[in-house]
C-alpha cells in the first residue's frame, strides 16, 4: 500500500472543505430571514384577525342599538315628547340668563390698556 494520498484527493477534500466553510453565513442569514418573514407575516395575520372581530363586535353593537330603538314603545315616546313641548321653556331661559348675568357681575372685565 502506498503511504502517500494523491494531491488531487487532497485538493478534492480541500474543495468541499472550503465551500462548506463560505456557504455557512449564507444558510444562517437565510435561515434569519426566513424566521423574521414568518414573524413579520404571522403578525399581520394576527392585526387582520383582530381587525375582524372588532368589526363582528361593532356590528353587533349597532344591530342592538338598532333593535332597542325599535323596540321602544311609541306611546311612551309620543309621552315624553308632549312633555317636552309642553314644557315651561321661556321660563327656564329666563333663569339661566339671570344666571349669566350673575356671573358676569362676579367677573367685571379687565380693564384694557387703552382705556
Amino acid at each position: 500500500m502506498a503511504d502517500r494520498v494523491s494531491p488531487v484527493i487532497t485538493d478534492a477534500v480541500t474543495q468541499v472543505n472550503v465551500k462548506v466553510l463560505a456557504e455557512s453565513p449564507a444558510m444562517s442569514l437565510s435561515n434569519l430571514y426566513q424566521t423574521i418573514s414568518q414573524s413579520l407575516s404571522l403578525s399581520a395575520q394576527n392585526a387582520v384577525t383582530s381587525q375582524q372581530q372588532s368589526n363582528i363586535v361593532h356590528q353587533t353593537t349597532t344591530t342592538q342599538g338598532v333593535s332597542l330603538i325599535y323596540s321602544i314603545d311609541t306611546a311612551a315616546e309620543g309621552d315624553v315628547t308632549g312633555k317636552l313641548l309642553r314644557a315651561d321653556t321661556a321660563d327656564v331661559l329666563a333663569n339661566v340668563i339671570d344666571v349669566v348675568k350673575a356671573l358676569k357681575n362676579l367677573n367685571p372685565p379687565a380693564p384694557t390698556a387703552g382705556a
